[in-house]
């Protein structure tokens, strides 16, 4: 009986000691960010035009020579690599427990138009950076893992909508930055436009998505702090509004007697500012375009297009917003003697709040690992926006110096990329132990 007693209290002192040691290992590994700076350069290289201008637009031919740089990587790191219908680039790690479902995490690293070298790169070359230091600390953990590397998310989150289901017939003829339709694009990258059903991911399907990303503003570089933890995605509502008035000599038509339409139009964009302004929240409203016609120096303006956006997490205050400036649009109309109609111009692009318990984990790393941290929302779109239709998101923001992206100039900190990349893995361990 005591040595039974003996060899119990043996046993559970070093399973004990094992297990204290696994978890101090684990907590004590960092990404390599020397190793994060050097892919990011040389992935910048993928693109360049004659004059050194960044041209990875999705389906060029450097984006192509990109794609397949990125997956000779993730082959020499052993994942088991493949494109699936849609062109997006997945790299499998197996798991202790092949039954449970994958953790999946990555980007994208197609570009806008003389874009920068961060904007999904750094959640890509991160994603890649996760799986280089499990090799290395020889950690395998309970789940699979999946590096996903969406294809042509600039140009309208094509992957990841085709991934959700929602990639239809009619968006596969729509033409591409690149000049080929979405469906040659596709298949252009590996992909296989006719049998898309194959690439749409359940609910069930993925434990939890997770994306490192550059938060593409400024707040975190101005308040100096290290880590956003993304509370969800906004939605983006698009209206054209008409303002009619009436087109007129402009040197014989006194000031009291004008239907200016472009005069109600400047008197709308102050309006729109006011409204947004006047309620508590980060929601954003942008007048962004406007059409005036005829346009001659002396004609009154008789007609104007304007472009309305209204951007929050609240689909229901983003209509609040709407029918509140489109009141005020009613009292600008009678006093300038014009019309306002507005035509809404259909938007995907819903809501996506965050997983709480995501959130959690994350700012849990955050804390272990002693970074200054703030809820944040996304005011741009990206595909975690659609993964968040399917399985359970969670996003990592890091510094965008100036707060400046989409732009040559875009930059983000070596010391900034390694921090996003040291919370991924954390939240990444830490959703594994569930």
């Amino acid at each position: 009986m005591v040595s039974k007693v003996f060899f119990f209290v043996y046993f559970f002192c070093v399973s004990v000691s094992a297990f204290g040691q696994t978890a101090a290992a684990t907590k004590s590994i960092k990404v390599n960010e020397h190793r994060i700076e050097d892919r990011i350069m040389e992935l910048s290289k993928f693109g360049k035009d004659s004059t050194g201008r960044g041209y990875r637009v999705a389906f060029t031919k450097g984006d192509q020579e990109g794609r397949a740089w990125y997956m000779g990587l993730m082959k020499k790191a052993g994942l088991e690599t493949s494109i699936d219908a849609a062109g997006n680039i997945i790299g499998k790690r197996k798991g202790k427990k092949s039954s449970l479902p994958p953790i999946v995490f990555g980007s994208h690293i197609d570009m806008v138009p003389d874009g920068g070298n961060y904007d999904g790169c750094v959640g890509s070359i991160g994603a890649l950076e996760m799986i280089e230091v499990l090799n290395e600390n020889n950690i395998i953990t309970e789940h699979p893992l999946e590096v996903l590397i969406f294809s042509n998310e600039e140009g309208g989150t094509i992957g990841s909508n085709a991934i959700a289901g929602h990639l239809g017939s009619e968006a596969l003829k729509l033409v591409s930055q690149s000049g080929l339709t979405m469906a040659e694009g596709i298949r252009a990258i590996g992909g296989n436009p006719d049998n898309l059903p194959s690439a749409i991911r359940k609910k069930g399907d993925i434990k939890a998505f997770l994306e490192l990303h550059i938060e593409q503003g400024g707040i975190l570089d101005k308040e100096n702090i290290q880590i956003g933890v993304v509370e969800g995605i906004v939605g983006i509502e698009h209206w054209n509004v008409t303002i009619e008035g009436f087109a007129n000599h402009a040197g014989t038509t006194p000031m009291n007697m004008r239907q200016d339409a472009l005069l109600a139009a400047a008197k709308f964009i102050v309006t729109v500012n006011d409204v947004i302004n006047r309620y508590p929240g980060k929601q954003v409203g942008t007048v962004g375009k406007l059409a005036v016609a005829p346009g001659a120096y002396n004609v009154i303006p008789g007609k104007v297009i304007a472009g309305l956006e209204i951007r929050d997490l609240s689909y229901d205050k983003i209509w609040q917003l709407f029918h509140d400036i489109e009141k005020k649009a009613d009292s600008i109309a009678m006093a300038t003697n014009t019309k306002f109609s507005f035509q809404y111009q259909a938007n995907p692009a819903k809501p996506a709040l965050t997983e709480k318990s995501i959130q959690d984990k994350i700012i849990a790393s955050v804390k272990a690992l002693g970074f200054s941290y703030k809820y944040m929302q996304s005011g741009a779109g990206h595909d975690s926006q659609e993964m968040a239709l399917i399985a359970p998101v969670g996003m990592i923001f890091v510094p965008s110096v100036g707060g400046i992206s989409h732009s040559p100039k875009e930059f983000t900190k070596t010391f900034d990329m390694a921090n996003g990349a040291n919370v991924l893995l954390n939240t990444i361990l830490k959703l594994d132990k569930e």
